[in-house]
């Protein structure tokens, strides 16, 4: 399952009105960390389907979301159930590492 983006505007009806987990992947395009985070969400949004919805959110792009949240780091990883954010993770971490703190938000 390819990351889909979600943008200021977007992210009311695609994230926080989402009957599906939603993980915001806060990320910018000078961000070497973020890049390699991004292909391991990709695979893990492949491996737990239907489960959870895997996204994207560009800081550079789409600062008001980011301020709103206190977003000060990337990658910041936020896992979003029924409107509220219930799990958070600043910086890169292993596929392992990041599959077993999802899983474990789910």
């Amino acid at each position: 399952m390819a990351s889909n983006n979600v943008t200021d505007a977007s992210f009311n009806e695609d994230v926080l009105k989402s009957e599906t987990p939603v993980l915001v992947d806060f990320w910018a395009e000078w961000c070497g960390p973020c890049r390699v985070v991004a292909p391991l969400l990709d695979e893990i949004g492949a491996e737990l389907g239907s489960k959870i919805k895997i996204v994207k959110l560009n800081v550079d792009e789409n600062p008001n979301v980011a301020g709103k949240l206190g977003i000060r780091s990337i990658p910041t990883m936020i896992l979003f159930k029924n409107g509220q954010a219930a799990a958070q993770r600043v910086g890169a971490a292993p596929k392992g590492e990041l599959l077993r703190w999802i899983s474990g938000a789910l």
